[in-house]
């Protein structure tokens, strides 16, 4: 199995979505603390459809997804 990750973090009020195999390396890469959310570890196919899938989300529907009240955004 393969270790791929797929994440979502907030840089500059964007909510950023991408894969990786190295999730703490990504994150320094980003000048993030943690993710805001993350799916893993899963193999490389799985990983790229459900960042596609993520991708496509509104704000709204990521913010949900991390967890958080969208009435407040």
């Amino acid at each position: 199995m393969e270790n791929w990750w797929v994440y979502i973090v907030e840089k500059g009020g964007k909510l950023r979505v991408g894969i990786t195999t190295d999730l703490e390396n990504r994150l320094r890469e980003q000048d993030a603390k943690r993710p805001s959310y993350y799916e893993g570890p899963m193999p490389k196919a799985a990983a790229l459809k459900r960042e596609r899938t993520l991708r496509g989300f509104r704000r709204e529907k990521k913010l949900e997804l991390i967890g958080r009240d969208t009435s407040r955004h």
